[in-house]
């Protein structure tokens, strides 16, 4: 079973920055792994994803402030997030998957991770 551990988050102030952190663990073969986030009264909406191979796809609200990258030897992916706008703010998932399309890692849709992290919350301030 996998399992996704997820560290950082919290709260900050309009143009900081935090870091997300997560640990993936119980799986064999590589995973993609990204990063999505839900908003209160919002669905969940993909930030960034990365493949095992270190391609990346962001969502347009974040590309330039945010940066994903992945360490394999570790299993983990960490999410760098820079000048934090309050419309950041919102619970961010870990999520991995084993086998996604093409259209579901360019579309960062849900459909194409099977494993999610308990979330963390983070929360900008104007």
């Amino acid at each position: 079973q996998v399992q996704l551990v997820e560290s950082g988050g919290g709260s900050v102030q309009a143009g900081g920055s935090l870091r997300l952190s997560c640990a993936a663990s119980g799986f064999r073969g590589t995973l993609y792994m990204g990063w999505f986030r839900q908003a209160p009264g919002s669905e969940r909406a993909g930030v960034a994803i990365i493949s095992y191979e270190g391609v990346t796809q962001y969502a347009d609200s974040v590309k330039g402030r945010f940066v994903i990258s992945r360490d394999n030897a570790k299993s983990t992916v960490t999410l760098q997030m820079n000048s934090l706008k309050p419309e950041d703010t919102a619970v961010y998932y870990c999520a991995a998957g084993q086998s996604m399309s093409g259209i579901q890692f360019l579309r960062l849709m849900t459909a194409g991770f099977r494993y999610w992290g308990q979330g963390t919350q983070v929360t900008v301030s104007s």
